[in-house]
């Protein structure tokens, strides 16, 4: 069954490129890959994909496109047959793309409007092999995501775009898998808007290195560090100049696609961190509010 099988990127648009672009290349410690139609392309130094996030300057702040991989071109049209045949609004039809990295893909707007890109043949670079301690991201590790019908978003990414449910955590938060990791999507109630965007460093003491080196830089953490009990991933949570939220994350479970068993965690002190040692919590992230871009595509 065609179906989506990874992130590729994510697209924001912020009135402050520039402080934006010094966050990401200066304390997150992504690599400049490219400036394209007024865009601006970051890589992770330790993954594949040509870009992991692209940035655009805009009037207010918005999600432009959320990426998505498939492994092949007869991938990307049976998804987009798919998706189409679901009631999503298409924003383009499969193409060739003009992004950076090119591809073949297509655009559309998921049911709460939010902006989706499904590709594949996209350039590939050459990961650096990242050594311990250099506090890096490899990669997306996984995207958070409100709606405000969360059970029926769930259902709709497994059914259009063939995730399947990992774990539930009460039944207010689901954990989406489209590979052998834990998740790559989760879903919780709100109203439609991203919640954060997390990366894989290559272990603890990396997620560490990184959380000492924003600090340093003056971008405190919000929320960690912890261990989530739903994929054992540890975490660390904090916000970009422009107010969105990333995460550094490691060691996320990795599962057997087919097989794994989806269960529920009951919420409790030691659910969301197991370790309970770390600041903040979910109430210091920042409040969810629908975002700005909804059912509106950009050209770029």
């Amino acid at each position: 069954m065609s179906r989506v099988t990874e992130i590729r990127y994510v697209g924001y648009a912020m009135p402050d490129l520039e402080a934006e672009r010094a966050f990401y290349k200066e304390q997150w410690r992504l690599v400049e890959a490219g400036e394209k139609d007024g865009a601006v392309y970051f890589t992770a130094d330790g993954g594949a994909e040509c870009q992991v996030v692209r940035l655009r300057q805009a009037d207010e702040q918005r999600i432009d496109v959320i990426a998505l991989a498939a492994d092949s071109g007869a991938d990307v049209d049976a998804l987009h047959e798919k998706v189409a045949a679901s009631g999503c609004r298409i924003i383009f039809a499969p193409k060739e793309l003009a992004t950076l990295g090119g591809g073949y893909g297509f655009r559309f707007f998921s049911p709460d409007g939010l902006p989706f890109e499904i590709s594949s043949d996209v350039s590939r670079r050459t990961a650096r092999e990242l050594t311990r301690w250099e506090g890096v991201p490899q990669k997306i590790s996984h995207i958070v995501l409100h709606s405000p019908d969360h059970r029926k978003l769930v259902e709709w990414f497994c059914d259009v775009l063939g995730f399947k449910v990992s774990d539930w955590l009460g039944d207010f938060m689901c954990f989406l898998r489209c590979n052998s990791a834990h998740h790559r999507i989760a879903i919780l109630p709100g109203p439609p808007c991203l919640n954060h965007v997390a990366y894989d460093m290559l272990s603890v003491d990396d997620m560490m290195v990184g959380i000492n080196r924003l600090r340093q830089k003056g971008t405190d953490i919000r929320w960690g560090p912890g261990r989530h009990t739903a994929g054992n991933n540890t975490f660390s949570y904090f916000t970009t100049p422009a107010g969105f939220a990333v995460e550094y994350t490691s060691e996320l479970e990795e599962v057997d696609f087919e097989s794994h068993e989806a269960k529920v965690h009951v919420p409790g002190p030691k659910v969301m961190d197991q370790w309970g040692v770390g600041v903040g919590g979910p109430q210091t992230m920042p409040h969810p509010e629908a975002d700005k871009g909804l059912f509106q595509a950009v050209e770029v």
